[in-house]
């Protein structure tokens, strides 16, 4: 009976079905882990690079920022201002109609909550990408006392708001979290 199907009689169907599967299983896994070891240079060399990886944060310690005082930073290859805002100008930021602003946004709204004294923005104007002065000592603040962008006017007022000129927006703020005297960007 077995010689009219075709298989030996020695060898059983059972078995060669026991082989066939091995041979699949086999075959199968061969596959995948050649897939895998295919495919695993190709998505690992898609991820950011270490010198990439240092310009995602820029972290500062801001412990010896006076009340008044601003420093620079660079994060990303652009400048940040980070002013420690006197009282008098928390008050004239607040003091500001919010819906007579172009871009209306309220101090609160543009500094963290129980840190309203810090101001954290991109220095980079929101015109044609000047670099704003004001962040450093003696430098021309504009009529706002804020920022001013001497290449095309734009003045901003101490909460780094657009108040005058051709800037149709405020100053960015970058994500950013304060710890203690820890400031990280980014």
């Amino acid at each position: 009976m077995s010689e009219e199907n075709g298989t030996p009689p020695e060898v059983s169907t059972e078995e060669g079905v026991r082989r066939r599967d091995f041979i699949t299983v086999a075959a199968t896994s061969a596959a995948a882990v050649g897939g895998g070891v295919m495919v695993y240079p190709l998505v690992s060399q898609m991820a950011p690079s270490a010198d990439v990886l240092a310009e995602s944060t820029t972290e500062l310690d801001i412990g010896a920022l006076e009340t008044g005082q601003a420093i620079k930073a660079v994060f990303r290859k652009q400048p940040v201002f980070i002013r420690r805002l006197t009282q008098a100008e928390i008050d004239e930021a607040n003091a500001v109609d919010v819906d007579s602003l172009r871009d209306a946004q309220t101090l609160a709204e543009r500094t963290q909550e129980g840190h309203e004294d810090v101001l954290v923005v991109m220095g980079v104007c929101t015109h044609l990408g000047c670099v704003p002065l004001g962040a450093a000592e003696g430098e021309n603040k504009g009529e706002y006392n804020g920022y001013f962008c001497p290449c095309h006017g734009s003045h901003y007022d101490t909460a780094a708001r657009i108040r005058k000129g051709p800037a149709p927006s405020n100053l960015l703020v970058p994500e950013y979290t304060i710890a203690g005297t820890t400031l990280v960007i980014g």
